[in-house]
C-alpha cells in the first residue's frame, strides 16, 4: 500500500484528492496547521477511514517535516499547503509569500535529506502567467512567459522554478501542475464563482435581494476540482517528472458565471440583482486566462469531465440544499 501526504488536506483541492487516493487503496496521511478553529468539515465523511490519518504540521517548522517524513516514509507528497486568494495577496503579501516560497523551499529540502525516493507535486497557479501581451491563440501552454500580476502569482513563479531547480539539480521527482481556475461545491465562499452560487441560492429561497460583485469582464478557463486532482494523481504515476498545464482549454467572464448561475437558478435576467463595489477589485487585474492542456491529454491521457455548464449546476445545486438544511426546509 503507498503512502501519501497531502499539505492543505482542508481545502478544496485537499478533500478531493485525499477522496481519490483512498480509492485507489493508498494511505493517505493530512498535514493540518494546528488552530483553534477544528475546520475539517470537507473531510467529515472520511475522518474515520482505516486508511486516513491526520497529522498537525506547519510550513513554517522544519523539524515536523523531518519528523513526518522519517516517520510515515511517504512514496508521494502533495503540496496544496498555504493561502491561495489572490485578492488577499495583495492585503497580507508577507504572509503569502513566506508560506509559498519558503514552504516550498523546507518541504523540498526535507524530500532531498531524508525521503528523496518520494515523488512530489507541487500547485503551481495560472496566475502565473499575468498580465502577458503575447497571449497564444491556443491558450498558455508549460513554455509560455510568465508575467506574475500580484504577490500570490509572484510567490508561485519562485515556488515554481524551484521545483524544476531542484529536479535538475538533484534528481527528485519533483512536479508542478499549471492548473487553471477550478472550483466545486467545496469552494472557499469568499470566492467568486462560490460567492454568486451562494447568492443565487439564496435570493431563490428569499433571504437575499442583490449580489455585489467586483469586475465581471475578467476572464478565466474554469474547470471542476474533481477532474483537477486526477490530474495531481497522474502526474505523480509517471516514469519521469515534469510541469503540466491543466485546463478545460475554454473561458468565460465572471458576468458569464453569473448568468449561467441565474439561469439554472430560473432567476432571469441578473442584472435586476447585480451591484457593483469597488471594494473586490485588484489592485492590478489579469483580463484573460486561457490553458492549453495538449501535453497533459497527450502523457497523461486527461481530459477533463465537467463542462462549464454542469459545474456551475453542480455548484448552485448544492448551495440551494445546503440553505435549506440549514433553514431545516
Amino acid at each position: 500500500m503507498k503512502t501519501a501526504f497531502i499539505s492543505g488536506i482542508t481545502g478544496q483541492d485537499g478533500s478531493y484528492l485525499a477522496e481519490l487516493l483512498l480509492d485507489n487503496d493508498y494511505f493517505v496521511v493530512g498535514l493540518k496547521r494546528r488552530t483553534s478553529l477544528i475546520c475539517t468539515e470537507r473531510l467529515n465523511h472520511i475522518y474515520d477511514h482505516k486508511n486516513f490519518r491526520m497529522e498537525y504540521w506547519d510550513l513554517n517548522d522544519t523539524g515536523s517535516t523531518y519528523r513526518l517524513l522519517l516517520e510515515y516514509k511517504p512514496d508521494e507528497f502533495y503540496n496544496l499547503a498555504a493561502q491561495s486568494h489572490v485578492r488577499v495577496s495583495f492585503d497580507v503579501p508577507e504572509d503569502t509569500i513566506s508560506g509559498i516560497v519558503l514552504g516550498t523551499t523546507r518541504i523540498l529540502e526535507a524530500i532531498r535529506h531524508v525521503s528523496p525516493l518520494c515523488r512530489f507535486y507541487q500547485a503551481s497557479s495560472s496566475e502565473m502567467f499575468g498580465e502577458n501581451p503575447d497571449i497564444p491563440e491556443a491558450g498558455y501552454n508549460e513554455s509560455s512567459r510568465l508575467m506574475p500580476a500580484s504577490p500570490y502569482a509572484c510567490a508561485k513563479v519562485f515556488a515554481h522554478n524551484l521545483v524544476r531547480n531542484y529536479r535538475a539539480s538533484y534528481g527528485l521527482h519533483a512536479n508542478s501542475g499549471i492548473l487553471f481556475n477550478h472550483e466545486s461545491p467545496r469552494r472557499g465562499e469568499t470566492f467568486v464563482t462560490r460567492k454568486i452560487t451562494i447568492a443565487a441560492a439564496n435570493i431563490q429561497l428569499g433571504n437575499q435581494t442583490h449580489i455585489e460583485l467586483g469586475n465581471l469582464s475578467a476572464k478565466r478557463d474554469w474547470g471542476h476540482a474533481k477532474d483537477y486532482v486526477r490530474a495531481m494523481y497522474l502526474m505523480l504515476q509517471q516514469d519521469k517528472p515534469d510541469d503540466y498545464v491543466i485546463a478545460t482549454g475554454k473561458t468565460h467572464s465572471v458576468k458569464e458565471f453569473l448568468d449561467e448561475v441565474w439561469k439554472h437558478a430560473n432567476l432571469g435576467n441578473s442584472r435586476q440583482h447585480l451591484r457593483i463595489n469597488k471594494k473586490y477589485f485588484r489592485p492590478q487585474e489579469v483580463p484573460y486566462l486561457l490553458g492549453n492542456s495538449t501535453k497533459a491529454h497527450r502523457i497523461l491521457k486527461w481530459t477533463p469531465q465537467y463542462t462549464f455548464a454542469t459545474l456551475a449546476k453542480d455548484m448552485l445545486t448544492n448551495d440551494i440544499n445546503k440553505v435549506k438544511r440549514k433553514e431545516g426546509l
